[in-house]
């Protein structure tokens, strides 16, 4: 398997094969001469006979903040956007990647080679608790999305549109023909990276750090939320940038009731009068440090004189130790993978888990 950054030149009828020098295929002026990649494109036929596979979509480049970049082709928003580079190793799953919150401002890498042979479903589709079938969120979360190889037909019963005209109508700029496996090695080498999708010289745009900005106010919700109504025990969960399956799991498989409150609900007060039994954290993207609202709630119920259980994943977890007087730090690798073995110590059982 080749990536599109190197060109192969192979003259037929017994002509000496060309240098691999990694520039774009130009024809020398001698029939049979033929370009080829592994990336889905049409097949042009010149006037000299030449064979040039093209490429669908006009030119883009990621640029990163080290000075290195990748030129590739777009298949989404034609605009340029900037955010945090990360990469995922998912197989499948990216109408659910795409709508997680967690991914707030960041330019998602997916190292499976090939992405959007299944389309996308049909966003209209809701489930028996008013939460869309197929997604984690109402909204694409990404800044942009890089891929190897993109493919422009789509076939699968639940799908409704093509992954491309869902960027293109969220806004999403998103490149193909990208060297991924050289753009991962690099991540995980260097650490996460600033990044940029540029499709134009004159719509070069600054990089952008999205940890600066408090992320989790972004994505949270806005209303108090009450799903499960009726069932116990009473979980009060902080939506940090939940996702919708995480709401499912709570009131399907435990038959909790589940409060879903904003960010920054102040627990304290407790305006809103609500009951409840245990405290859920949730996921959520950027830097902890900036919620500082939720983590006064949370000291609040830590020192409680009769305190009630407290339970945090991800984010959530690191909002939890910070009320708790730990220190957090951002990890250098910018992997967020799936099918991650884990073993509880206690039992050693291994689950297979995501790694936000």
């Amino acid at each position: 398997f080749f990536h599109p950054s190197t060109t192969f030149r192979t003259h037929m009828a017994g002509k000496k094969r060309a240098s691999n020098d990694g520039s774009t295929p130009a024809g020398n002026g001698k029939k049979g001469t033929r370009a080829i990649s592994p990336i889905p494109g049409s097949m042009d036929i010149s006037s000299n006979d030449d064979s040039v596979l093209s490429f669908k979509g006009p030119p883009g480049t990621l640029f990163l903040d080290d000075n290195t970049s990748f030129k590739g082709f777009s298949f989404g928003a034609d605009k340029p956007m900037a955010g945090e580079v990360v990469f995922n190793t998912g197989m499948v799953g990216y109408p659910e990647a795409l709508t997680d919150p967690s991914y707030r401002g960041q330019i998602l890498v997916l190292t499976f080679p090939l992405v959007g042979n299944y389309g996308v479903p049909d966003d209209t589709i809701i489930d028996k608790h008013g939460l869309p079938e197929y997604f984690e969120s109402n909204e694409v979360h990404i800044s942009g999305l890089i891929v190897s190889s993109y493919c422009f037909e789509h076939s699968h019963w639940t799908a409704t549109r093509s992954l491309s005209n869902w960027l293109k109508k969220a806004g999403v700029p998103a490149l193909y023909g990208i060297d991924t496996r050289c753009l991962t090695k690099k991540i995980r080498e260097t650490g996460a990276l600033l990044g940029k999708i540029e499709l134009s010289p004159t719509s070069s745009i600054p990089f952008d750090d999205p940890n600066k900005r408090n992320l989790v106010a972004e994505v949270s919700t806005k209303e108090i939320k009450v799903y499960g109504e009726g069932q116990s025990p009473k979980i009060l969960a902080y939506d940090c940038g939940m996702k919708y399956n995480i709401i499912r799991y709570f009131i399907n498989d435990h038959k909790v009731q589940l409060t879903v409150v904003p960010f920054d609900y102040d627990l304290e007060s407790n305006p809103s009068n609500i009951e409840w039994d245990g405290l859920f954290l949730s996921n959520g993207p950027g830097d902890p440090t900036m919620c500082s609202k939720t983590m006064k709630s949370i000291k609040y119920a830590l020192n409680l004189a009769n305190p009630k259980p407290i339970f945090g994943i991800c984010l959530g977890n690191q909002l939890l130790a910070l009320s708790a007087g730990a220190k957090t730090y951002k990890m250098k690798y910018g992997n967020r993978g799936m099918n991650q073995p884990c073993i509880d110590l206690r039992t050693a059982r291994c689950y297979i888990t995501p790694q936000n």
